[in-house]
């Protein structure tokens, strides 16, 4: 198997790369803010601050998003607020995004999922936050209720490997380990 080892830009707002650290993670089911407002399918994709070539390539499709906001969505000029996809995961109080940026992706649509042999995954236990896999985004413009900015839309996730589930849930061998099938005599 091939690791990429450089991100890929497509149409200049897309880009392929990873392999990074998932998080928040709902990619089968969508999301409903406890305030109410459209669900959606997303991931936050954490990526370590030393991918330099990464963030490059994300900083690059997002300039290209806003240029393509300027004539399509912001008339012709650059707003003087604009909200950016890619944030500090430092400023977070959580050290899994310590030493990391990330973007938050996020789609109506629901992604493609698929393994390393790109098999399509339907077991919802085998994608979940903490995974570590390779991303497809693309950046857009968008000018809502007045708030402007680029946003991270979310294509396709490939799992790359497993790692520590995020968000307190462990499996349930991890909760039964050191329970064998030895005492089943007692039973």
């Amino acid at each position: 198997m091939i690791i990429m080892k450089d991100p890929i830009i497509k149409n200049g707002t897309t880009v392929v790369f990873g392999p990074c650290r998932l998080s928040y993670t709902h990619l089968f089911n969508k999301y409903t803010p406890e305030g109410g407002g459209e669900g959606k399918y997303m991931t936050n994709v954490i990526i370590p601050k030393d991918e330099k070539k990464t963030l490059k390539a994300l900083e690059s499709a997002i300039a290209e998003a806003k240029k393509a906001g300027i004539v399509s969505k912001w008339g012709g000029k650059e707003p003087k607020k604009i909200d950016l996809p890619l944030r500090d995961g430092d400023e977070k109080d959580d050290e899994v995004y310590a030493d990391s940026m990330f973007v938050n992706a996020k789609s109506s649509a629901r992604p493609g999922v698929c393994d390393k042999r790109k098999v399509d995954i339907t077991d919802e236990d085998e994608v979940y936050s903490g995974m570590w896999a390779y991303v497809s985004v693309t950046f857009y413009a968008y000018d809502v209720n007045g708030n402007k900015g680029i946003a991270c839309g979310l294509n396709n996730v490939m799992k790359f490997k497993d790692d520590d589930r995020l968000g307190g849930r462990v499996s349930a061998a991890a909760d039964f380990d050191g329970f064998g099938d030895d005492d089943d005599d007692d039973l």
